[in-house]
C-alpha cells in the first residue's frame, strides 16, 4: 500500500511539473514576441516618413574608418517594430518605451504635430546627431511623463529650450547640448528646481549667459555628471557643487568670464574629471589635491593659479591624466613631481615657456626615488614605463631628444613640436605609436627606419624642420593606418618613381609643401577619404594631368598647389565640397577658372589669366578671400561682388586691366575688411555704398584713374588702417573733418601722385590716434590666419611691396601734390611715424622745431618745396632717422652735426644755396650773409681743400638704426625675397620686394 502511495505521488510530481514547465515555455514565448501595439507602430512609421533619410550625411572619422548609420532601414510595415533597429517595447504591453536614432541621418524638422509625440509611454528617446534643420525644440517633449533619459544633442535643434522639459520630473539623464539653443533664467530655474532625481545634466554650448551659476546650488543631490563646456557662463560659480556626495564629473571648459573659489573646508570628495580649462576659477593647488584625491583626470589649461601650482600634485595618487596647458609656466620642468605619479598615462604641458633639456632616466632602475642629481641639474630615474601620451607643444626646450622616449612600451601619442630641438630624430622600439608631432624644431639628418615600421601610426608631423636626404614614397607603404602626414619645409627629395599599386585609403590630409617634388603623386587617384593636400612650393612643371581633377572630387576640401611651374588652364575644377582653393604663383593661362559655391578661399594671383570675370563668378556664394591679383585680366568687375555682404572679407584684384567703375552694390552689414583695386584702369568716383563697410581696414585705390574730391566721409569708417590713393585723378582741397573723430585708426595715408592743393589738413593730423599712442606689444601682421594683407608703399625713395604689414608701421605721403602754406608743429605730436613724405608741393615757411619730438621717425623728405629758415637742431634728436632729404628749398644756415647726422650725404640738401657745412662744400663763416630769397643757383660741389676722406669714412661706418631691415626680410627670418628695378620717375628708384607669404 505504501509503494502504490509513492507511485501515485511521484506521478503527480512528474505530470505537475511538466505542466508548469508547459506552462512557462508559452508564457516566455509569449512574451518574447512581445507584438508591438498597433498605434506605436503606426506612430513610428509616419514618423521616419517625415523626414528625408541620408545615410551619407553623418560622418565621423575613427581610425581613419569612415562610419554611417541609418536606424531606420529595418522598418517595414506590417513586421513587429519591436524588433525594428534603434526599438524597444514593453514586453507585456507592446508599447515603445525606447528609441534610439542617434546617428540616423535623419533630415527635415520636427513639428509639434508629429506623431513621435503619440508615444506616450516612452522612457529613454535619443535623437542626437541628426539634422532638425534649425527647428526649434517643441515644448511637446514636455508630455512624455515616463521619461527618463532625454538626448536631443548636435541635431540642429535652434532657439530656446522650453521650460516644459520641467515637466519631466522623472528624468535622470538630460543632453541637450547644441550650438544654436539658448536658455533663459527663469526657464533654467525650473528646470533644475523640478529635475530631483536628475544624475546627469549635460548643456554644452548652449547659451547661457542670462543664467546665474547660483542657479546651480539647486540641482539634484543624486548628480553624478555636470557639462557645461562653452555656455558663455559668468559670474560666481558656487563653492556648493563641489561638496555635492555623488558627483563624478565637472566640466566648465571654455567660460572664460566665470569666477570662483574652491571651497577652502576639509572634506573628501568622489569627484574623478574635473575641467576647468579657459575659465577665471582661481585653482588653489592645496585645497584641489587635498580634497579631491579621487581625481583620475584633471584639466586646467589656460587657468588661474593661486601660490605654487605644482606643490602638492604628489598628493593626487589616482591621477591619470593631468593637462597644464597653456598656462605660461616657466623654467625646468619638474619631472620629479611628475614620475611619481605612478598612475599617470597621459600629461599635456603645451603651450608653456619651459624651457632646458629631457633628463636622463636609468633604462636598470625600477625605483622612483633619487629622481633628480644636483650635480647634474637633471633628472636620473627609471624609465615611465606606464606613459601612453606626453604633449610638450610649443615650450622652448632644447637639447636632443632622448633615445628612452623611442623605448616606452605604450606610448601612443608623442608631441615635441615648436621646441628647439636639435639633432637626430630617435629610432622608435615600440610599435604602439599613433600619433608623433616633431614638427618647426631645428631636427637635422635623415628619417630613421623605424618610423616606416610603425604599422599602427594614423598621424605623423615632422615638418619645418633641416631634415635631409631622398625619400622614396614607397617607405611608407606599411602605415596604412595613416590618416595625417606632414613632411613639408625641409630639405627633403621625394620620389614616387618605384610606387605601384601602393595605396593610403584613410588618408585624410597630405601636406608635401617644399619637398622637392617634379611631379603630381599619381597614388593620390586611390584616395577617396582625402580631404586636404598641399603641395606648394615644389617644381612640378607643365600641365595638371587629367585624372588629378578626380581625386578625391567628393571629399577634398583643401587644396593648395602655389608656387610651382604649372601651365596650361585650370578649367576642370570638379571638386564639390571644396572649400580653400590657393593656384597663387604659377603660369596659368587661359580664362578665369570658377570652383564650386562652397569656396571660401579662392586665390589664383601671380599668373597669366586673360579675359573678362565670367558670370559664373557670381555663385561663390560663400567666399571669403577672393585673390585674383598680378594676373591679366580685363574687362568691368561685376556687381555682384559687391552683394557678397554676408561672407567677402578679401576683395584684391590688383595689378590687372579691369576697367569701369567700382562696384557700388556694398549693401549695410557688409564684413569687408579688404578692398585692394590698385593698378587697374578704373574710372568714376567712389562709390557712397563704400560708408556701409564699418568692417574695412584695407582700401588700397592707387594707380588708377579715379577722381573727385577728397572723400572726408571715409573718416568714419571706425576700423580704417590703411589709406592709399596715390597716382589717381583726386583734386582740390582736402578741408577740415566732418566727424568728431576721423581717422582715429589710420596708421597708413597715401595721397601722393594726386592734383590735391590748399593748407595741409591740420585738423586731421590733431586726430590720428593710432600715430600718437600705440597700444601695440609685440610683432603682429595685419591680415587673418590663412590671408595676410599686402601693400606698396615708399620707403626712403623705394616703392616697396609689404607682403606683410606690421601693425606698427605708420607713414604719411603728401607728396606730388600742389599743397602750400605753412607746415604744423602738430605733425610733431605723431610720435610712432616711421616716415613722412611731403615732398613736390609748394609749402612755405620754415621746418618746425617740434619734428625732434617724432622719436621712431626713420625717413624725412621734404624736398622740392619752399621752405625756408635754417634746420632746427631738435632733430639731432632723431636717433632711427636714416633717410633726410630737403633738397630743393630755401634753407640756411649751417647743417646740424651730430649722430645721424653724420650720416647723410651730399644729396639730402643740394640746391639750397643759403646752407653750408659738412658734407656740403660750402663752409659756415663767423658773419655768413643770408642769401637772397629767390636765389637758386647750385652750390658748388669742389673747394674749400674738403678731403672726401672723411665723409666717406663717416658714411661707412654709420649706425644705421630703424626696422627698414625688417621690411624687406621679415620676422622669419627668410631670405628668399626678389629685387626688382621698376622706374617710376627721374632721381627716383622703385624697389618691389616680394616674399613667399606663410
Amino acid at each position: 500500500m505504501g509503494w502504490l502511495c509513492l507511485l501515485f505521488l511521484l506521478l503527480t510530481t512528474c505530470q505537475f511539473n511538466s505542466t508548469c514547465s508547459s506552462s512557462s515555455n508559452s508564457s516566455s514565448s509569449l512574451s518574447s514576441r512581445h507584438l508591438c501595439h498597433p498605434h506605436d507602430s503606426s506612430a513610428l512609421l509616419q514618423f521616419k516618413n517625415s523626414f528625408s533619410i541620408d545615410t551619407f550625411s553623418e560622418q565621423e572619422l575613427y581610425n581613419g574608418t569612415t562610419l554611417y548609420s541609418n536606424s531606420t532601414i529595418t522598418w517595414q510595415k506590417g513586421k513587429d517594430c519591436c524588433v525594428w533597429s534603434g526599438v524597444t517595447c514593453e514586453k507585456m504591453t507592446g508599447h515603445v518605451i525606447g528609441l534610439n536614432l542617434y546617428f540616423g541621418g535623419l533630415q527635415g524638422n520636427i513639428h509639434s504635430n508629429s506623431s513621435l509625440f503619440s508615444l506616450g509611454h516612452l522612457k529613454r528617446l535619443d535623437l542626437s546627431r541628426n539634422d532638425f534643420r534649425g527647428s526649434p525644440i517643441s515644448s511637446k517633449f514636455g508630455g512624455f511623463v515616463s521619461m527618463t533619459h532625454l538626448d536631443l544633442s548636435y541635431s540642429n535643434f535652434s532657439g530656446p529650450i522650453p521650460s516644459e522639459i520641467s515637466h519631466l520630473s522623472n528624468l535622470v539623464s538630460l543632453n541637450l547640448s547644441q550650438y544654436s539653443l539658448s536658455v533663459v533664467r527663469l526657464d533654467f530655474n525650473r528646470i533644475v528646481q523640478n529635475l530631483t532625481n536628475l544624475k546627469e545634466l549635460q548643456l554644452n554650448s548652449v547659451d547661457m549667459s542670462s543664467v546665474v551659476p547660483n542657479s546651480f546650488k539647486n540641482l539634484s543631490s543624486s548628480l553624478t555628471t555636470l557639462r557645461l563646456f562653452n555656455c558663455h557662463l559668468q559670474g560666481k560659480f558656487p563653492e556648493s557643487i563641489f561638496h555635492r556626495p555623488n558627483l563624478r564629473l565637472v566640466d566648465l571648459f571654455y567660460n572664460y568670464n566665470l569666477t570662483g573659489y574652491f571651497p577652502k573646508s576639509n572634506w573628501s570628495s568622489p569627484l574623478e574629471v574635473l575641467d576647468l580649462s579657459h575659465t577665471r576659477i582661481s585653482v588653489d593647488w592645496h585645497h584641489l589635491t587635498r580634497n579631491f584625491k579621487s581625481l583620475r583626470a584633471l584639466y586646467l589649461s589656460n587657468c588661474s593659479f593661486v601660490g605654487s601650482y605644482l606643490a602638492f600634485v604628489g598628493n593626487l595618487t589616482q591621477i591619470k591624466r593631468l593637462d597644464l596647458s597653456s598656462n605660461s609656466f616657466g623654467g625646468q620642468i619638474p619631472w620629479s613631481l611628475f614620475l611619481n605619479l605612478e598612475r599617470l598615462v597621459s600629461l599635456n604641458l603645451c603651450g608653456n615657456n619651459y624651457v632646458g633639456q629631457f633628463p636622463e632616466v636609468d633604462s636598470n632602475s625600477t625605483s622612483i626615488s633619487s629622481l633628480y642629481d644636483f650635480s647634474k641639474q637633471q633628472l636620473v630615474g627609471p624609465i615611465p614605463r606606464h606613459l601612453t601620451d606626453l604633449y610638450l607643444y610649443g615650450n622652448q626646450l632644447n637639447g636632443t631628444i632622448p633615445s628612452w622616449l623611442g623605448s616606452l612600451p605604450s606610448l601612443e601619442g608623442l608631441a615635441l613640436g615648436s621646441n628647439q630641438l636639435s639633432g637626430n630624430i630617435i629610432e622608435f622600439q615600440s610599435r604602439s605609436l599613433s600619433w608623433l608631432d616633431l614638427n618647426d624644431n631645428k631636427l637635422d639628418g635623415l628619417i630613421p627606419r623605424s618610423i616606416f615600421e610603425l604599422e599602427n601610426l594614423q598621424s605623423l608631423d615632422l615638418s619645418s624642420n633641416n631634415l635631409s636626404g631622398t625619400v622614396e614614397f614607397e617607405k611608407f607603404a606599411k602605415l596604412q593606418s595613416l590618416s595625417y602626414l606632414d613632411l613639408s619645409s625641409n630639405h627633403l627629395s621625394l620620389s614616387f618613381n618605384h610606387l605601384s599599386n601602393n595605396s593610403w585609403p584613410q588618408l585624410y590630409s597630405l601636406a608635401l609643401s617644399s619637398c622637392n617634388i617634379s611631379e603630381f603623386p599619381y597614388f593620390l587617384r586611390a584616395s577617396p577619404n582625402l580631404d586636404r593636400l598641399n603641395l606648394s612650393y615644389n617644381r612640378i612643371q607643365g600641365e595638371v594631368p587629367k585624372w588629378f581633377w578626380d581625386v578625391a572630387k567628393d571629399s577634398l576640401s583643401t587644396l593648395d598647389l602655389s608656387h610651382n611651374f604649372l601651365k596650361g588652364t585650370a578649367q576642370h575644377l570638379r571638386w564639390k565640397n571644396l572649400g580653400y582653393l590657393n593656384l597663387h604663383n604659377n603660369s596659368l593661362q587661359g580664362e578665369l577658372p570658377i570652383p564650386s559655391p562652397s569656396t571660401f578661399f579662392f586665390s589664383i594671383s601671380n599668373n597669366q589669366l586673360t579675359g573678362e570675370m565670367p558670370p559664373t563668378i557670381c555663385s561663390l556664394i560663400s567666399i571669403v578671400v577672393l585673390d585674383l591679383s598680378n594676373n591679366k585680366l580685363r574687362g568691368k568687375i561685376h556687381q555682384c561682388i559687391g552683394n557678397f555682404s554676408q561672407s567677402l572679407s578679401v576683395l584684391d584684384l590688383r595689378n590687372n586691366k579691369f576697367h569701369g567703375v567700382i562696384p557700388g552694390t556694398f549693401s549695410k552689414g557688409n564684413v569687408l575688411r579688404n578692398l585692394d583695386l590698385n593698378g587697374n584702369q578704373l574710372e568714376g568716383s567712389l562709390p557712397p555704398t563704400l560708408l556701409t563697410c564699418r568692417e574695412l581696414e584695407v582700401l588700397d585705390l592707387g594707380n588708377n584713374k579715379i577722381q573727385g574730391t577728397f572723400p572726408n566721409w571715409l573718416e568714419s569708417l571706425p576700423k580704417l588702417q590703411v589709406l592709399i590713393l596715390r597716382s589717381n585723378k583726386f583734386y582740390g582741397e582736402i578741408g577740415i573733418p566732418e566727424t568728431k573723430f576721423p581717422f582715429q585708426k589710420l596708421r597708413i595715408m597715401d595721397l601722393s601722385y594726386n592734383r590735391f592743393n590748399g593748407l595741409l589738413p591740420t585738423k586731421y593730423f590733431e586726430h590720428l590716434t593710432a600715430m600718437t599712442n600705440s597700444q601695440e606689444h609685440e610683432l603682429k601682421y595685419m591680415g587673418e590666419g590663412y590671408y595676410q594683407d599686402t601693400v606698396v608703399v615708399t620707403i626712403k625713395g623705394f616703392e616697396i611691396e609689404m607682403v606683410k604689414i606690421q601693425t606698427f608701421f605708420t607713414t604719411i605721403d603728401f607728396s606730388n601734390n600742389t599743397f602750400r602754406g605753412e607746415i604744423s608743429k602738430v605733425i610733431g605730436k605723431l610720435k610712432l611715424l616711421k616716415g613722412l613724405n611731403f615732398s613736390h608741393n609748394e609749402l612755405t615757411g620754415t621746418i618746425p622745431p617740434s619734428f625732434g619730438d617724432m622719436c621712431n621717425l626713420e625717413w624725412l623728405d621734404l624736398s622740392s618745396n619752399r621752405l625756408f629758415g635754417d634746420i632746427p637742431e631738435q632733430l639731432v634728436n632723431l636717433t632711427s632717422l636714416e633717410k633726410f632729404n630737403v633738397s630743393e628749398n630755401r634753407l640756411m644756415g649751417p647743417i646740424p652735426h651730430g649722430k645721424q647726422f653724420d650720416t647723410f650725404d651730399y644729396d639730402s640738401y643740394t640746391r639750397n644755396v643759403g646752407l653750408c657745412g659738412l658734407p656740403l662744400s660750402k663752409t659756415c663763416g663767423a658773419h655768413q650773409p643770408p642769401p637772397s630769397s629767390f636765389q637758386q643757383e647750385d652750390e658748388l660741389e669742389h673747394g674749400n681743400g674738403f678731403d672726401w676722406k672723411v665723409v666717406l669714412m663717416g658714411y661707412a661706418s654709420r649706425v644705421v638704426i630703424g626696422i627698414s631691415v625688417g621690411y624687406l626680410v621679415l620676422s622669419n627670418g627668410t631670405t628668399d625675397w626678389l629685387v626688382k628695378v621698376i622706374g617710376r620717375k627721374q632721381r627716383r628708384r622703385t624697389v618691389e620686394i616680394t616674399q613667399r607669404r606663410t
